[in-house]
């Protein structure tokens, strides 16, 4: 059973750094249940190291109160109380925060986890609810693993088909909520928080709709600049269109283009030695390579590797014998960046003119498109 979604820090599909440009005023207050005497709030940019912004002391009576600026658009923030408890502000200036929360982040002695509330605006009202939606996902996710354990070691594959259907049935419940929801959140930090719910891949139109809802009704938020971008490099690489050109080094360091297979149905294919999908898929690809190459078929392979010797052995160990091209750059890629690529493997098949005529197309599925384009 997989994990759920994403870390309750790691906010937004976007990157959220903005412009110089004009700033809005916001406040805090807050009351902290069980505050160590002499304790102090932080407030701290939602970035990896995490970056203080401003701190205040917390009061004799257990309260605070913080005030800032926001760039035009908002900002996500982080408030940490008393140096361990963390709860995210999504603020778009003009608006008071209310803050109660216990203190702490686990009772050492009851191991009760703290609790905390933000109350104050629209988009703390969302990210509640989105958040627990995660959370009463996340607790039956919990169970759930529990029970596949103990069906594992009992060999029992009925309950096992039993977990994943309700499973499946449960997190498609979630999506739906959030889907329903996102047209009343607008063009707000929240509604950017929603899309970590939603697959861009099996829901592109949802990305597209808020994008073009962004264009339209808050074209000068930064914050939807990513998300804009994004959708708008998805669609040039959607079936029908022309695939971007890649012109990447390969393992002898001579640049090789993709444009230089034109004439042939090539395979674009997205993966790493470090990628055990990828690796166990391999066989298949070799299988389809071997079938098909002299009826005009090649494959154009881009690793995501880091280590140039790790890429290499691969490479030889699961006899790739094809094109192979990185620039060694992990999720940095120039072309995963380019063609939208956020999981491997993944990958695009291309016609003699270069253009996408289908995508992540894996065992069956790709011997049968290549029957039909190359009969």
């Amino acid at each position: 059973m997989k994990n759920l979604f994403f870390s309750i820090i790691g906010l937004l599909v976007v990157c959220l750094s903005a412009d110089a440009q004009t700033t809005k005023p916001f406040t805090v207050t807050g009351t902290v249940k069980k505050a160590t005497p002499g304790s102090y709030v932080y407030l701290e940019a939602n970035s990896q190291p995490t970056r203080k912004i401003d701190s205040t002391k917390i009061g004799t009576d257990n309260t605070f109160k913080l005030t800032g600026k926001v760039p035009d658009g908002g900002d996500v923030l982080v408030l940490n109380v008393g140096g361990g408890q963390k709860m995210a502000l999504l603020v778009e200036g003009g608006e008071t925060l209310n803050v109660v929360a216990d203190g702490f982040r686990m009772d050492q002695k009851t191991g009760q986890v703290g609790k905390a509330t933000v109350t104050g605006s629209k988009n703390m009202e969302y990210y509640e609810k989105l958040n627990t939606l995660r959370t009463d996902m996340e607790a039956k996710v919990a169970n759930w693993n529990k029970q596949a354990a103990a069906a594992t070691e009992k060999k029992d594959n009925k309950k096992m088909a039993q977990i994943e259907q309700e499973y499946t049935a449960a997190e498609a419940d979630v999506v739906n909520k959030v889907k329903t929801m996102l047209p009343e959140m607008g063009t707000s930090l929240a509604s950017l928080f929603a899309l970590n719910f939603i697959n861009i891949d099996s829901d592109f139109e949802i990305y597209d709709q808020l994008a073009q809802r962004f264009e339209k009704e808050n074209p000068n938020s930064p914050h939807a600049k990513s998300l804009i971008g994004r959708v708008a490099r998805i669609k040039g690489v959607s079936v029908g269109a022309q695939a971007p050109e890649i012109a990447l080094t390969d393992t002898t360091g001579k640049p090789v283009p993709l444009s230089s297979l034109r004439g042939k149905y090539v395979l674009l294919d997205f993966w790493a030695s470090w990628c055990g999908p990828c690796r166990a898929e391999n066989p298949n690809v070799v299988r389809m390579y071997n079938k098909f190459k002299d009826k005009g078929f090649a494959i154009y392979s881009v690793s995501l590797d880091q280590a140039k010797a790790n890429w290499t052995k691969a490479i030889r160990n699961d006899n790739l014998t094809w094109t192979h091209v990185s620039d060694l750059k992990f999720w940095q890629s120039a072309a995963a960046q380019q063609y939208g690529v956020q999981a491997i493997p993944a990958t695009f098949l291309l016609d003699k003119d270069g253009k996408i005529i289908a995508k992540n197309l894996r065992g069956d599925a790709l011997e049968q498109k290549l029957e039909e384009v190359l009969k």
